[in-house]
């Protein structure tokens, strides 16, 4: 079964403890100001415990939904184009899955920071963001919560029976959107009293002046930090007769304000280019909302044309019919128009917080930082994995770059180019701290059996990559440095076989790169294929040894010993790659040549 992570527990019981501190006054003010029977804690009980059940429900569902669909998603968001309208349905699609604008922009402002992807495919992403949260609000819209009890027996049983993760995902799902139905029936049996009750009633009508909705609206997501669960609150209040259709389309708008403010949270303390796409979140919404301020009665008009009308109701009863599927549609129609608005001022929404957000005078920097690892993808694993794959690459690159390095530092017996490559080992090994604390991290989440898989192989990856980069450090170049000290020249043996070994290597470590880039079969299976021509070289190297020493004597005994060790040091980074490839591989599918 799910469980939310400790950052959307935190989120939702700061936003249920900031609706309790606003309404605690008034019912206490109305407790005192009246002499009727109405039952205030068992009221303040349903609505609290309603307002619980419906935010764990999303949470749940969420949950299950990222789980179930988390390698599309992926796939959808890597797959980005620079084509703007294929930006706005990969996240109005991702967003519909996640069910958040503000965690879909979260999600954009990591990949901006780690470089893959534009400033300009970034505005396309947050445009369709805000069209897959009104998803949620069509679904709650639908007024099941007789069948929510019945979605919570058969998610449970599809949790519980079925050995299948896949169903146990859907079974989660559907536990999750029960859970929704049956919150928003308590919350609204907990109401139900209130329908009479003066006070409480002109509270409501208050919410027809739009900057007054507006803002109590956006204050009450900035808190939830997330605009469907405000919007969804809304639609229950709706189904009362509470809210009537002019103030439920001002709270949807305030709703979408306050969901700017996870993404600016999300970009402090993080590159230009990832402030500026939080910037374009807020600016798109905040000048969305103003330019239908002022239509709000025909936004109105428009939706109650297009929505389904009960006839046979009237009054109160006609409101808490129809106004729920009305703010619904209001909410889904102002999100599609806004995106189709404003999808082909992309370039300039990208020269207007360029401007704001101006490029600053570069720090200096540390040694080195991670190009990929960032926490706010925690809590959507199959991304948090594909970072991890990412900055692995990154790893290997380095790795690869100080074997480079190695040569050249033989070939000229240069003890400065040795010691160039002892600080790139640094490199490596903060890298690979990183990424172990970074998996470590993501230990605490709830994984599937494949990415938990995936994750246990990168561990694996990432420590022989880090001993690789020792095999360097600690052997090739202490032995190159001894060179370098004795005067060593190099021999017909270093010169002709070792150094093809040596480019065998180089090509078994660029193979490793395109492995961790790209989880490249081909790739793994080559640097298997491989084992014969190093082994045959290292032969070759033997025997001319052996005819040397016949010849000369014992007279170039630091000669051969430096050749052994370079020998058994390259010997050593080809078995560590081998055994990169080796995992990089599905199971029986390719048997390493005898």
């Amino acid at each position: 079964m799910y469980i939310s992570s400790s950052n959307t527990k935190g989120r939702y019981m700061i936003g249920t403890g900031a609706l309790f501190m606003a309404f605690t006054p008034l019912v206490a003010w109305a407790a005192s100001s009246t002499s009727d029977s109405l039952d205030w804690f068992k009221m303040a009980m349903e609505l609290f415990g309603g307002l619980a059940l419906f935010l764990f429900g999303m949470e749940q569902m969420s949950a299950a939904l990222k789980a179930a669909a988390g390698d599309q998603m992926k796939n959808l968001l890597s797959k980005l184009t620079t084509n703007r309208f294929s930006a706005a349905v990969s996240g109005a699609a991702v967003t519909s899955i996640i069910q958040s604008s503000s965690v879909t922009t979260v999600l954009v402002v990591g990949f901006v920071s780690a470089g893959l992807m534009t400033l300009s495919q970034s505005i396309g992403v947050i445009m369709g963001s805000n069209i897959g949260t009104t998803i949620t609000a069509q679904i709650v819209a639908f007024k099941v919560e007789k069948a929510a009890l019945l979605m919570i027996a058969l998610g449970f049983a599809m949790l519980f029976l079925s050995k299948k993760e896949k169903v146990q995902h859907y079974g989660n799902v559907l536990m999750g959107l029960g859970l929704i139905f049956f919150g928003m029936g308590i919350m609204s049996e907990g109401m139900s009293p209130l329908r009479s009750y003066e006070p409480f009633i002109n509270l409501m009508t208050s919410m027809e002046r739009p900057l007054y909705g507006i803002l109590v609206a956006a204050l009450f997501t900035a808190l939830v930090q997330s605009s469907s669960a405000t919007t969804g609150i809304v639609i229950v209040m709706a189904s009362q007769g509470f809210i009537s259709l002019p103030a439920g389309i001002a709270l949807a708008f305030g709703a979408n304000i306050g969901t700017c403010v996870t993404a600016l949270l999300a970009s402090i303390g993080k590159p230009t280019e990832a402030k500026r796409a939080a910037a374009i979140h807020i600016i798109f919404n905040i000048v969305g909302v103003l330019l239908w301020l002022l239509f709000i009665p025909q936004l109105a008009v428009l939706v109650t044309y297009v929505s389904p009308v009960a006839a046979n109701l009237s009054g109160t009863e006609k409101l808490a019919a129809e106004v729920p599927r009305q703010i619904a549609n209001a909410h889904t129609i102002f999100n599609v128009a806004n995106t189709l608005i404003f999808i082909g001022f992309t370039a300039q929404f990208g020269r207007l917080v360029e401007r704001l957000i101006p490029d600053k005078a570069t720090p200096k920097k540390a040694i080195i930082k991670p190009l990929y690892l960032d926490n706010d993808l925690l809590e959507t694993p199959a991304l948090a994995l594909d970072m991890v794959r990412r900055e692995l690459a990154h790893l290997a690159s380095i790795v690869d770059a100080m074997l480079a390095k190695t040569g050249d530092a033989f070939r000229e017996r240069d003890a400065r180019k040795f010691d160039e490559i002892a600080k790139m080992d640094d490199q490596a090994d903060i890298l690979h701290a990183e990424i172990t604390d970074y998996i470590r991290k993501l230990t605490l989440q709830n994984l599937t059996e494949q990415e938990n898989e995936n994750m246990m192989r990168y561990l694996s990856i990432n420590e022989d990559l880090e001993r690789i980069g020792d095999v360097i450090e600690t052997n090739l170049v202490e032995v190159g440095k001894e060179a370098v000290r004795l005067k060593l020249k190099a021999t017909e043996t270093e010169r002709t076989i070792l150094s093809q070994l040596y480019y065998q290597l180089r090509e078994v470590l660029s193979a490793t790169q395109t492995i961790t880039q790209n989880d490249d079969e081909l790739a793994a299976q080559n640097i298997l294929h491989m084992k014969d021509n190093i082994n045959q070289l290292v032969r070759e190297a033997i025997q001319m040894q052996a005819k040397r020493l016949k010849q000369e004597g014992s007279e170039n005994i630091d000669v051969t010993h430096m050749e052994n060790e370079l020998m058994d040091s390259m010997k050593r980074i080809y078995s560590l790659s081998k055994r990169i490839a080796k995992l990089s591989l599905p199971k029986n599918l390719f048997q390493e040549p005898d």
